[in-house]
């Protein structure tokens, strides 16, 4: 699962700060902050369902400006996504919504 979750922060940085001609954004890219794989084991050890969507929520924001804001197509559905992901109640629930996340965004990348 954490490994799921990096996966969406690393593709919704690569959509909002990846350029065409410049170095790809890696895993180990300072840039990826507080959405490394260690920060999600430590909240999914934890159980902290919250501090989980709010981790990828504001990697997922950035992505969202990037593709157009939410009166984009990309948008839509990408806020329309996020929305599933944060209705999640418990750790299990965050599983299928999130691999759809990152399917979508690597599509878009």
């Amino acid at each position: 699962m954490e490994l799921l979750l990096e996966t969406v922060a690393l593709y919704s940085l690569k959509l909002a700060y990846e350029t065409e001609g410049h170095s790809p954004i890696r895993r180990d890219d300072p840039l990826m902050g507080s959405c490394d794989r260690e920060i999600f084991e430590l909240l999914i050890r934890r159980g902290d369902v919250a501090g989980i969507q709010s981790e990828v929520g504001r990697c997922v924001d950035l992505a969202l400006g990037a593709v157009g804001g939410v009166d984009s197509v990309l948008g839509r559905e990408l806020r329309h996504l996020t929305a599933d992901f944060g209705a999640a109640q418990t750790m299990e629930e965050l599983y299928a919504p999130a691999v759809t996340l990152r399917s979508y965004l690597r599509d878009v990348l």
